[in-house]
């Protein structure tokens, strides 16, 4: 009997101190959890909290300029380029090749700035008007830096090692140049974007100017497609 009387006390502190390690492991955690709702509720208690301040200076209007053009189609354009620079050493060594995967729009439209008193024409009761307009034309290419990318870099060891001393942005700036005159001539290639612009454009006048009061409108283009 004394035996199984030890043997009972002994398991009951067992278990207490059992109880007692349960009960710290919960409290610690729950002062973690209280401790970093604590430093997010109030950053500045953070160490290795940060804040972005933005210190830019406010935009300055320096010109406003007359729009003298109408855009009246836009083709939306991706085209891959593949830039290669090699020099006199071998390509492990020195050299580089670049895929860049470039989106961006190409618009057509019409030059309203050279137009005249000759380029409209109305009759006498005022119920006809024809219009002579310049051939749409495209204009410059916009290339789109959220869609555009950096497919992939190859570098000779020269370059890798140059790269991590000289960070050179004008790299990058070459590829958006090579890429809108990439654009542009996948634009030209395709003339119904001209045809496009033709279109809208024609459409866009003959309801203006049928609000106007005219009865028969005509539109012509100089070396129309």
């Amino acid at each position: 009997m004394p035996s199984l009387s030890h043997g009972r006390r002994g398991g009951s502190g067992t278990s207490r101190r059992l109880l007692w390690l349960a009960v710290a492991a919960v409290t610690v955690f729950a002062a973690v959890v209280a401790g970093g709702a604590l430093l997010r509720a109030v950053p500045s208690l953070n160490p290795f909290g940060s804040k972005t301040v933005d210190r830019s200076q406010p935009a300055v209007l320096r010109s406003i300029e007359p729009l003298s053009e109408y855009r009246a189609a836009t083709a939306n354009l991706e085209v891959i380029v593949d830039l290669e620079r090699d020099t006199v050493l071998p390509s492990f060594l020195k050299g580089e090749r670049v895929l860049f995967v470039a989106a961006g729009t190409v618009d057509a439209g019409v030059d309203f700035s050279d137009l005249d008193a000759d380029a409209i024409e109305i009759d006498e009761d005022r119920t006809s008007v024809t219009l002579t307009l310049p051939a749409p034309r495209l204009f410059d290419a916009q290339v789109d830096p959220d869609r555009s990318r950096v497919f992939d870099r190859e570098r000779g060891f020269i370059d890798r090692l140059e790269s991590v001393f000289e960070d050179s942005p004008t790299e990058d700036r070459s590829l958006f140049v090579l890429s809108e005159r990439k654009l542009e001539e996948a634009a030209a290639a395709d003339p119904e974007l001209l045809r496009a612009a033709e279109r809208n454009t024609r459409s866009m006048l003959e309801g203006m100017l049928r609000g106007l009061g005219f009865q028969q409108v005509t539109i012509r283009f100089a070396d129309a497609t």
